[in-house]
């Protein structure tokens, strides 16, 4: 015999606490794991959570966190947080020097996110 999925099946098998089992376990949304910027190596893809130290140019900042600084590019836009804004970084680590991130992707402290298209 075949089980078919119902919605009254799957109400059914997540009762007692199992959704909330579920959810729990759930791996967040925004992308891979957290990356600390001390663990930065060049040409991996990364997701870096930490504060906007200073802009350094309309499309370039220096995020920090626990363990360091980076240089983080998002152009050709303007970078869309101020210094002291908590944010996290979702892009690709350069693979020359200085180590900087082209950012792909930003989610401010309130949760909106922002692309950032690269247009070479």
């Amino acid at each position: 015999m075949v089980s078919r999925f119902t919605p009254a099946r799957f109400a059914a098998t997540l009762s007692g606490g199992a959704l909330a089992a579920l959810v729990a376990g759930a791996p967040a949304l925004a992308g891979p794991p957290a990356t600390t910027i001390a663990d930065v190596q060049r040409n991996m893809s990364v997701t870096l959570a930490g504060t906007v130290d200073r802009i350094t140019d309309e499309d370039e900042f220096v995020l920090r966190d626990a363990t360091g600084t980076i240089r983080v590019y998002v152009g050709p836009n303007r970078v869309p947080a101020g210094p002291g804004e908590a944010v996290t970084v979702i892009g690709h680590v350069d693979d020359d020097r200085p180590v900087e991130v082209y950012a792909t992707e930003m989610v401010r402290a309130d949760g909106t996110r922002v692309s950032l298209p690269h247009r070479y």
